[in-house]
């Protein structure tokens, strides 16, 4: 019998074809919107007149336009979280698979991006939202990639740090506003590889929900708003055998049905709220027995039942989402879980590393404790489909295309089984290293190296390298895909990328 089977998170606050105006609103916090002034000349008239490669962070091209010339409201243009819509990081568009940041070659527009961040972006109809962490003196420690020797030591920051909610223009890149919803010290420290901003927001059209971990949860409206804060206290993050350091909080909200949910999986308390979106009043709270996580859940409609997912060391684990109710459970796979869930042919897949690396193909009539007994025998408890010790994943989230599950290992190994059985198809060294989760179309799929490589591989049962292209900056953060284009977010950069109309 086979025993087989991201880490996300963005930014951003720049400015647009204006100047801008900061002010404190009735609520005390401080919000920016870019207002036209007869002192700065239009970005767009500017850009026309240069080349893609010359106008830089000016240079903006209309993207899939409807005849108002607004990105069209179609279910293409919507990733309303963190993998899109129903968290399962597909897109239906046809992005390219080639691009040029140099010569601008299918760059429809780029913004820069101040502050370090690691949440991804989302989108919805004509509204880019990002989120991000500035460090108010300017000199925060950059982002380190790789292994580095397997430390766990925190960065050295200083200063106040500013945490912002930003929303752009989808067809231009151009700012349209930026609120500051927190201006302090930071509650706990970062690993040398994360941010102060690691939790990609969500929307459902109405809302625009931030986590910050310890800094706050945040919810505003499509104008910038804030209608509500919740304050969970200091949430620690960090190694259970070396409780002294601070990692960063990571785990993305999910809105589902008008409720949020934040799975906060951390050393001092551990724990899945579930709240109104409209209020953020609380309606009810799951104790968890786990240690620190970085893992987002997973909302899964049943014939019967909605079941909430969350990864974990001690608890993988179902609930029921209107009662609470643990549905089933599972323990021992790698003890630091950062993959989150994802659902394809009726099943649930977990994924996760650091020691062990395993993975579990679950059906949602599981019930009880679900664990392997870790023996050679092919029979499995009721419920768990398939199981392998050796396949998962450390960080990136797997994907599932058609019949087929696709792991890239951090170390960019990609393994490919079918979704159904685990059987194993075919594993390829795709090279690099990696911390962003795969995006992929019907075709292709698109994984990002923390150097800036994005590999574009073919889907199917055989290996093939589409193309190469290299975004000249680190990357982090799992792209989205809405329509025909694809959104990349590096150290320092916003990217719009897709065929030119013109």
């Amino acid at each position: 019998m086979l025993k087989t089977f991201c880490l996300i998170f963005l930014t951003a606050s720049c400015f647009g074809s204006g100047i801008p105006h900061g002010h404190i609103d009735s609520s005390g916090f401080e919000s920016e919107k870019l207002v036209a002034s007869d002192q700065v000349e239009d970005p767009q008239k500017i850009a026309e007149s240069l080349p893609v490669s010359l106008a830089g962070d000016l240079a903006v091209q209309p993207l899939q336009q409807s005849g108002k010339g607004e990105l069209e409201s179609t279910p293409d243009s919507y990733w309303p979280q963190f993998r899109g819509v129903q968290a399962c990081g597909i897109g239906s568009g046809n992005p390219p698979i080639e691009w040029n940041v140099e010569t601008g070659e299918n760059i429809l527009w780029k913004r820069k991006l101040d502050g370090l961040a690691h949440s991804s972006p989302i989108v919805h109809g004509n509204h880019v939202f990002v989120t991000t962490a500035v460090n108010e003196r300017g000199n925060e420690q950059a982002i380190q990639t790789g292994f580095l020797q397997g430390t766990g030591q925190s960065a050295d920051d200083s200063g106040n740090w500013r945490w912002q909610i930003a929303c752009f223009d989808a067809n231009t890149g151009i700012e349209i506003w930026r609120r500051t919803v927190a201006n302090r010290k930071p509650a706990t420290k970062r690993h040398l590889k994360a941010t102060h901003a690691n939790c990609t927001p969500a929307t459902d059209g109405t809302h625009i929900v931030a986590f910050f971990g310890s800094e706050g949860l945040y919810c505003l409206d499509f104008e910038g708003k804030l209608l509500w804060q919740k304050d969970f206290g200091k949430l620690h993050s960090g190694s259970y055998r070396s409780t002294d350091l601070e990692w960063g909080f990571a785990s993305s909200p999910v809105i589902h049905e008008g409720k949020v949910i934040v799975q906060c999986d951390c050393l001092n308390t551990a724990f899945v709220a579930i709240l109104d979106v409209t209020n953020g009043n609380e309606i009810h709270r799951i104790p968890r027995n786990d240690v620190a996580t970085w893992s987002t859940p997973l909302v899964m409609e049943t014939e019967t039942e909605t079941q909430l997912i969350c990864n974990g060391y001690r608890q993988m684990a179902s609930y029921n989402f209107e009662t609470g109710e643990q549905i089933w459970t599972l323990s021992g796979g790698g003890d630091v879980p950062v993959p989150a869930p994802l659902t394809a042919h009726g099943l649930v897949f977990l994924s996760n590393g650091h020691g062990r690396q395993s993975a579990y193909a679950i059906s949602p009539s599981a019930r009880g404790d679900i664990t392997p007994d870790g023996s050679d025998s092919d029979e499995l408890p009721d419920g768990l489909v398939w199981y392998e010790p050796r396949g998962g994943a450390y960080i990136p989230t797997p994907i599932v295309v058609d019949d087929y599950l696709y792991t890239c290992s951090s170390r960019g190994v990609l393994a490919v089984r079918d979704a159904k059985t685990g059987e194993l198809v075919y594993q390829q060294r795709v090279g690099g290293q990696y911390s962003a989760s795969a995006v992929a179309t019907k075709d292709q799929l698109y994984f990002c190296g923390e150097d800036g490589t994005v590999n574009v591989v073919k889907t199917g049962v055989d290996y093939e390298l589409l193309a190469k292209n290299d975004m000249q900056e680190t990357v982090f953060a799992t792209p989205a895909i809405v329509g025909d284009q694809i959104l990349i977010r590096t150290a320092n950069h916003l990217y719009a990328i897709g065929r030119s109309t013109e």
